[in-house]
């Protein structure tokens, strides 16, 4: 099969679906969050509402890397169409992607400073002629067509 890059719309929508799964998942968090009252505390309805978030961010964290294992995909990227593979072609591992594509570029994006300049970075660098961001460079991954 011929390998197509993934555009920039594609990758752009891709990432606005799983930020919206996870705004959906931190509503109750929110919403618990926001019950706070400084002389009763968080109050039991609201301690249940954040606890019903981080269980909802544990399952979609195992269910994002059970698809990113199989398919190279997140559940943006499924919705769209599109999925990762190494720059060869071959699946990407679900280690290479873990650790290369997200905790390195996120543990840089942490360093004061220079973390601002490496994410702004990291996202420009789609406007190049390759369409790969920083983190597709640091993987050796890119977003193809499903």
């Amino acid at each position: 099969d011929e390998m197509v890059t993934a555009g920039r719309l594609p990758r752009l929508l891709a990432a606005l679906v799983d930020a919206g799964v996870s705004m959906v998942i931190a509503i109750p968090a929110l919403i618990g969050v926001f019950r706070y009252n400084p002389t009763r505390g968080i109050g039991e309805l609201g301690g249940s509402l954040i606890l019903l978030s981080v269980v909802g961010y544990i399952a979609l964290f195992i269910y994002t890397l059970m698809l990113l294992s199989r398919e190279g995909q997140t559940i943006g990227k499924r919705t769209i169409g599109i999925r990762i593979v190494r720059t060869d072609g071959e699946r990407a591992s679900l280690g290479r992607l873990f650790w290369l594509r997200y905790f390195v570029p996120g543990l840089i994006g942490a360093i004061p400073y220079l973390g601002w300049i490496f994410s702004l970075a990291n996202i420009l660098w789609i406007f190049g002629e390759q369409r790969r961001c920083l983190h597709d460079h640091i993987a050796d991954t890119m977003v193809v067509n499903a």
